[in-house]
C-alpha cells in the first residue's frame, strides 16, 4: 500500500474504532496475528482482534463518549505516526470502579506499521496516568501532602 493509503488506514481506525464504537472495523484492519504494545496498564502486549476487542470495549465502556482528534499524521513507507488528543466523560465502570463522571482529556501518539491493509504492528503511548488522576483514583504524594497540610 502507499505511504496515502495507510494514512486513510489509521484515519478510518480512529474514527471507527475510538468515535464510532465499530468493534467489527478491529477485526478488519487489526491482523489476525498482530500485535499491539502499550495500551495496557500492565505493558503485556495484545495479539490480533481477538485481544484487542475486549480492550477496547473496556475503554469504550467507560467512556462511550470518547472522541479522537487527530493532531498531526504522516508516514513512511510501511509506518503511521500518528499524534491524537482525546476528549471523555467517565460515565461508565469498565474499569473496575464506579463511573465519576468526570471529564478527561489526554493526548497519545501511536506508531503502525502496515502490511497487505492491516495494522500487523502498534506502538502506543499514551497518559495513562492523566486518566487515572482527572477520575480521581491517583493522587500524586506531592498533591496528598500538600492537601493534608
Amino acid at each position: 500500500m502507499s505511504v496515502e493509503e495507510n494514512l486513510t488506514l489509521m484515519r478510518r481506525w480512529f474514527r471507527e474504532v475510538w468515535n464510532e464504537g465499530k468493534l467489527e472495523t478491529i477485526a478488519e484492519l487489526f491482523a489476525p496475528d498482530g500485535l499491539a504494545i502499550g495500551d495496557t496498564e500492565d505493558g503485556v502486549p495484545m495479539r490480533g482482534p481477538a485481544e484487542f476487542i475486549p480492550f477496547a470495549e473496556r475503554i469504550r465502556g467507560a467512556f462511550p463518549d470518547i472522541n479522537i482528534r487527530i493532531e498531526d499524521i504522516f508516514g513512511s513507507e510501511d509506518k503511521v505516526v500518528v499524534r491524537w488528543s482525546a476528549s471523555m466523560i467517565h460515565t461508565g465502570d469498565h474499569l473496575g470502579m464506579a463511573a465519576t463522571h468526570k471529564p478527561v482529556r489526554i493526548t497519545g501518539i501511536t506508531i503502525a506499521r502496515i502490511a497487505n491493509g492491516q495494522i500487523v504492528e502498534g506502538w502506543d503511548n499514551w497518559d495513562q496516568l492523566a486518566m487515572l488522576k482527572q477520575i480521581g483514583v491517583y493522587e500524586s504524594p506531592q498533591a496528598a501532602l500538600l492537601r493534608s497540610a
